[in-house]
């Protein structure tokens, strides 16, 4: 097993397809597959980027090793005159969760968002140049999701012109910010704005938190880190932090402006600019999520497809060579939905990003007509990508076998760096729940004029789902678009008027939204699972070049489909939208599809593009020579450093030779 041979090589030459073409259609666009190419290689080569040895760095080092790593990418930024896009790709391939994720993603944007023109020419050059460094202060120790309840308060003082923020019990610390516990010098704080002793919700301030001189928190503040989180490196990179105030002064014309204001006199003003456009943002987030969970699932599929294909395991014949597990059913029928949802998460995360875009130009014209259900579609994406991501990866991790629960695979570092996503931007189940609440308002207004509209809009026919009765009759009916959307648009249609049925049984509405809130985010499941499968369908629509390119896109589609159809056959039948006969029919077609994706495999996560380095997985190497790296990686690790281990003339020695009076215990 020598070096620069492809023990891959025999399972790329089996792909029916041009992955170059494959790999155009996954970036986007060959510009962006050109620039993410070039700032992946940039970032691969540069060994001041290692970050093998992150899981056997203590917490002080570590931390410190990312500061490094985040300043010296940030020099990289200038000497090279990066641009926006240019320089996000490089944070995203140093691949190291740091507060420089929080300055770019949260805090620029909510200034951008949120405050007034003189606001954004005051903060904007300092927050682009890095001349100062901020956060996002929101959750705190006892309320996360629910904003409304936060604790903190800025109160306005008229006689100064200021607002006093002030942390009034334990529970309103501000408590997670990354970023915050170490080195942001700002933050975005939100607090309950009071005057004159009355509240007016909650409202973001632009709050100095340290000195731009030596760094030491400014009079009044309390801040720090807290502590160590789930995993080996992973988010233990991040200072997420707690910070407490006792009464600390800011100038008035600190708190964010754009959508309301407090005058000089005391006044609270909403101004003409509207209060949905604070939804914009939250779409736009919400799209980079999705977005972000197709990377990080294709990462484990890739890392696991290729180690698939490596690994052999019993099923020799004649002392001929053991069977490739991933030539197994069991493995293919594991692996394989997972590398489709990772392609359908690309699609749904495209089309969001023309959905934010679409938004963004109905509010500046004033048109607030799709955003509720914009609003409603991107937290239920949200919820169902991350989750299904977090769970794939572990998947993934199980499906390496026991090589797979080494830090060196790659993939226990990257669970537990991806896996907070689950919560932060709105806990998954709450995020369905708030789904589940506009599908049952869209439901109840079917009757008047308003017209159902985007993703909601197959609700508009709904007696026709309700009579809907599929008309499969063999298993290759079940490759047909109209008859996939056909099922699962009358699964969600009925399971959201079960629950609405049920819910009009209540005198008090909030009372059976609590009792039925398990029935509801099932609901909510079904549409947005619904929501995947049309925006893939709907991919496929497009004209997309490339030999074979667009059978596999198909191929891909339809295990997507199936394998959800057959996870949750039990709703398909119970829902009457199928019968059993023609469940069985899905399996089969199921089982065709894998045999048919199985040759192409590799190609298809080759498609993905990622460097080694990205991918940081012993296993998941472009080359599939496992075995020497993975033996190479062991000798590494600092208990290897000597060959009699520290600590054997304390305690191993007295224990061997029956002598415990002289251990050192």
């Amino acid at each position: 097993m020598g070096g620069g041979v492809d023990h891959l090589e025999s399972e790329r030459n089996k792909a029916e397809f041009d992955v170059d073409a494959m790999k155009i259609v996954w970036a986007g666009s060959s510009h962006v597959l050109q620039v993410s190419e070039r700032i992946a290689r940039l970032v691969a080569s540069d060994p001041a980027f290692r970050k093998d040895n992150r899981p056997n760095l203590g917490r002080k080092e570590l931390f410190k090793n990312t500061l490094r790593k985040a300043t010296y990418a940030w020099k990289r930024i200038i000497e090279l005159g990066l641009n926006e896009e240019e320089a996000s790709l490089l944070r995203t391939f140093v691949d190291e969760p740091a507060f420089t994720d929080l300055h770019w993603a949260m805090f620029v944007p909510a200034i951008k968002g949120q405050g007034t023109e003189e606001q954004q020419q005051k903060w904007l050059p300092l927050a682009h140049k890095m001349q100062i460094i901020g956060c996002y202060a929101q959750t705190e120790l006892g309320h996360g999701s629910n904003v409304q309840g936060l604790e903190t308060t800025a109160t306005f003082d008229p006689k100064t012109d200021e607002f006093v923020i002030h942390s009034p019990t334990l529970t309103s610390s501000k408590w997670w910010p990354g970023g915050l516990g170490k080195v942001s010098t700002h933050a975005i704080v939100y607090a309950r704005l009071i005057i004159d002793g009355q509240d007016y919700g909650v409202n973001g301030f632009i709050v100095q938190l340290r000195s731009l001189d030596d760094h030491l928190p400014l009079p009044g503040i309390t801040v720090g880190d807290i502590g160590m989180k789930f995993g080996n490196g992973a988010y233990n990179t991040m200072d997420n932090g707690v910070l407490r105030f006792d009464n600390v002064r800011i100038p008035r014309d600190q708190m964010l402006m754009r959508v309301s204001q407090v005058t000089r006199e005391g006044k609270f003003v909403q101004s003409n600019v509207p209060r949905q456009l604070v939804y914009g943002t939250m779409v736009f987030v919400r799209q980079t999520i999705v977005a972000g969970a197709s990377d990080a699932l294709s990462r484990a599929v890739c890392i696991a497809t290729r180690y698939s294909a490596v690994r052999r395991q019993f099923g020799s014949r004649n002392g001929g060579p053991e069977t490739q597990v991933i030539d197994y059913k069991t493995q293919q029928a594991r692996l394989f939905p997972l590398l489709a949802s990772a392609y359908a998460f690309r699609y749904v995360g495209e089309w969001l990003n023309w959905l934010y875009t679409d938004v963004t130009q109905r509010l500046q014209a004033g048109d607030f007509s799709t955003l509720p259900e914009a609003h409603a579609c991107t937290a239920g994406l949200k919820s169902v990508t991350t989750s299904v991501t977090a769970d794939g990866i572990e998947e993934c991790r199980k499906l390496c076998g026991g090589h797979g629960y080494l830090c060196s695979s790659g993939l226990p570092e990257l669970f537990a760096a991806y896996v907070p996503t689950c919560t932060y931007e709105g806990d998954n189940i709450v995020l369905q729940l708030q789904v589940a609440r506009h599908l049952v308002k869209t439901i109840s207004q079917l009757g008047s004029r308003k017209k159902p509209v985007g993703t909601t809009a197959y609700l508009g026919r709904l007696e026709q789902l309700l009579q809907y009765r599929s008309d499969v009759q063999k298993a290759e009916d079940w490759l047909k678009p109209n008859v996939v959307l056909g099922a699962f648009e009358a699964r969600a249609a009925r399971k959201i008027v079960a629950v609405a049925q049920n819910l009009s049984k209540f005198s008090n509405p909030e009372e059976g939204f609590q009792e039925l809130s398990a029935d509801l985010v099932e609901a909510a499941v079904a549409h947005c699972q619904l929501i995947i499968v049309s925006k893939f369908i709907e991919k496929l629509q497009e004209d997309i070049p490339g030999k074979g390119v667009k059978q596999q896109l198909e191929s891909l589609s339809s295990i997507y489909a199936l394998s959800l159809l057959h996870k949750h056959l039990g709703d398909f039948l119970s829902t009457g939208s199928i019968t059993p006969q023609q469940g069985d029919l899905a399996n089969e077609q199921l089982r065709s599809l894998y045999s048919q994706i199985r040759p192409n495999a590799i190609a298809l996560v080759d498609a993905f593009n990622h460097t080694d380095h990205y991918l940081g997985s012993v296993l998941g190497s472009y080359d599939g020579n496992v075995y020497p790296k993975l033996y190479e990686e062991a000798r590494k690790d600092p208990l290897n450093d000597s060959v009699v281990p520290d600590g054997y003339q304390e305690y191993i020695r007295p224990l061997l030779k029956q002598q415990l009076r002289n251990a050192r215990l």
